[in-house]
């Protein structure tokens, strides 16, 4: 760390969603200075040029190299991180944080005799793991939803039989690259299903629900939305503990974490735009509880939590640099 105690940063591929994300929160970041920021496609231009939003707020140019940092941020895609880690020589002290799905089960990788392994980095079940983790494998979007609106539950064994789970997203959790679903003509004024009940983040859900209880099962329906970001995530599921009870487990179980908020009305999406929040709201009808989660896709879901990954680890407030507000109106 430098005198200054900052920490120098690089992001290798920067030029998508989750890099534009973490460029857009890092430059005002009290405590980081971006080191490089590497895109093969868009090697001597600016920043500003691919990233609009980012104008009068850096000067910086897009690399095709790996320079020398604190903490390194991987952007690259999934079944990309693995790949770039085996060919590429980092600094053994540099510490990683992957956005891909390449390390979500907690594995490790060798090269030549180093061996690096991966802390889940959802902060609201591993936080104590995060703070001394030197790598960081950032759960998926519809992971985080449904994870952070079930864990409490999961936890006291409050879940009688099966979830069952619909979350819409809008369409920057399909990445930056077009395709037929996230074409303007397609999305607009449309809604879809995909993946049902087989949603690749369904993996990582199971394998760190189980390490509280394994009798977890979730029949989990995706929606594409018609809107660009965020996620609107409903679970319910039969329970006898009384709607009072189940608040109370919630609000002590997310008292020391602070972007997770338990709201008494019902909540809408834009309440969590542009923040790093998760808002829940639990209802009961009969009995069934009604688990409501939302978050921003591209910030709790993605960037967002990568930073708050990167502040747990190297020894900053939390909430460095994440204390953003949405725009409801």
């Amino acid at each position: 760390m430098s005198i200054t105690n900052k920490i120098k940063v690089g992001i290798v591929g920067g030029s998508g969603y989750t890099g534009g994300e973490l460029i857009r929160l890092l430059v005002n970041h009290p405590k980081v200075d971006i080191s490089f920021i590497n895109s093969k496609t868009y090697t001597g231009k600016k920043v500003v040029d691919i990233h609009k939003d980012l104008i009068g707020e850096s000067e910086i140019k897009f690399i095709d190299e790996i320079k020398d940092c604190d903490l390194m941020f991987l952007c690259l895609g999934h079944n990309k991180s693995e790949e770039f880690l085996r060919k590429t020589s980092i600094n053994t002290k540099t510490k990683i944080i992957d956005l891909s799905q390449d390390y979500r089960l907690e594995k490790s990788f060798k090269v030549k005799d180093e061996k690096r392994n991966f802390v889940y980095g959802l902060p609201e079940l591993y936080k104590h793991k995060i703070k001394t983790a030197k790598n960081i494998s950032n759960p998926g979007c519809f992971a985080t939803a449904i994870e952070i609106g079930l864990i409490p539950s999961v936890e006291k064994k409050y879940i009688h039989g099966e979830v069952h789970t619909n979350a819409i997203t809008g369409s920057t959790g399909a990445g930056i690259v077009p395709s037929n679903t996230t074409h303007f003509s397609w999305r607009n004024n449309n809604v879809s299903n995909y993946n049902v009940f087989n949603h690749r983040h369904l993996n990582e859900i199971y394998h760190h629900l189980n390490q509280l209880s394994n009798e977890i099962k979730i029949n989990f329906i995706p929606v594409r939305g018609n809107f660009s970001r965020g996620i609107f995530c409903t679970s319910y599921f039969k329970s006898n503990v009384k709607i009072e009870e189940i608040n109370e487990l919630y609000r002590h179980y997310y008292k020391n974490h602070p972007f997770v908020h338990i709201s008494k009305n019902e909540i809408s999406l834009k309440e969590v735009i542009n923040t790093n929040k998760c808002i829940l709201h639990l209802t009961k009808v009969n009995d069934k509880i009604l688990i409501t989660s939302i978050i921003d896709n591209l910030i709790k879901g993605a960037s967002g939590q990568a930073i708050q990954n990167m502040n747990l680890m190297s020894g900053f407030e939390e909430t460095t640099g994440l204390n953003l507000k949405s725009s409801i109106f």
